[in-house]
């Protein structure tokens, strides 16, 4: 029989871990082998991709995609956590910040910046989470390293509040509670994450994105094809005599191969610029059945068979 494989676009609620929707899934479908894509914080919402079956092998082609987000954060204050959720350690919430401040310290953090990540983060530091250093009241000295902002945008301004909604869009890795922390470290008030939903990662979107109850009613309807979210790599195209060869793992020579598109042609625009992570590679297609996909070796002129999905 064959296996049941596809991706869920998950509407993660607030309270539930990435791992918490994992479970759930596996209850759900009986299937074991299930991964998610890009891990959302507690208490953040939104978009949460969801990998069953065979389709799981893709993972690394996805984790490194975009990922959009409306985030609410107050100013004036600091945490430990770097949101509301923690202990306070500061709190300015009278001081007056204009909004033209305000646009200038995000356009002065959009681009390619770096980034520390917080210190209740899952980021490794000599072999062990900060998470596990922080809650045992251990410092650590965690290193920044590079993000790539591609775009913030002012949504609304509650300045009597000191609540601010704004848009952003950004790289694999990115902490947008950092990001609030940086902002208000760059306005001399602090501030602190409030709310975020994320509402885009990769071609998944939130509006189509599904709850668990949904899925309890039949989630078999939910699943998204397995190259559905591929649309960033490249494309190839293969004749039947060469298929048998390539899902048994054997390379491809450029002329066995139609290439329709190249990863750089099927990035356009402010994607051209790949984020810290996100891996090349090409769909390979017979006729208009999905194969897998396949890395080129420049220097040897090969497609080599990367994820084969058919089997």
């Amino acid at each position: 029989m064959k296996e049941t494989t596809g991706i869920i676009n998950l509407l993660k609620p607030p309270g539930m871990t990435s791992h918490d929707c994992i479970s759930f899934l596996r209850r759900t479908t009986g299937i074991k082998r299930i991964g998610h894509t890009g891990t959302l914080d507690p208490m953040a919402v939104g978009v949460l991709p969801v990998c069953i079956g065979t389709a799981t092998r893709i993972i690394d082609y996805l984790d490194g995609g975009d990922k959009a987000y409306r985030c609410e954060m107050i100013l004036g204050v600091e945490t430990d956590t770097q949101d509301i959720w923690g202990t306070v350690l500061s709190d300015y919430r009278g001081i007056a910040i204009d909004e033209q401040s305000l646009i200038k310290a995000m356009e002065r953090l959009t681009g390619e910046i770096l980034q520390t990540p917080p210190a209740y983060s899952a980021v490794k530091v000599d072999g062990r989470r900060a998470y596990d250093y922080a809650r045992k009241g251990e410092a650590v000295a965690i290193e920044p390293r590079p993000a790539l902002i591609r775009s913030m945008e002012l949504i609304r301004y509650d300045r009597e509040a000191n609540r601010v909604l704004f848009d952003v869009v950004c790289g694999r890795g990115t902490y947008v509670r950092t990001l609030c922390f940086d902002i208000g470290r760059q306005l001399g008030c602090g501030a602190a994450m409030s709310f975020l939903i994320r509402t885009a990662s990769g071609p998944f979107r939130l509006d189509e994105a599904v709850t668990p109850e949904e899925l309890l009613q039949g989630w078999q309807q939910r699943l998204f094809p397995v190259d559905f979210p591929l649309g960033h790599l490249g494309k190839i195209t293969i004749p039947e005599a060469r298929v048998e060869w390539y899902t048994n793992g054997g390379y491809l020579r450029t002329n066995e191969v139609q290439i329709i598109k190249t990863p750089d042609e099927a990035r356009t625009g402010d994607s051209l610029k790949k984020s810290r992570g996100e891996i090349d590679g090409y769909t390979v297609y017979s006729e208009d059945a999905f194969l897998g996909t396949s890395r080129y070796d420049e220097e040897k002129e090969l497609f080599f068979a990367d994820k084969v999905l058919c089997k």
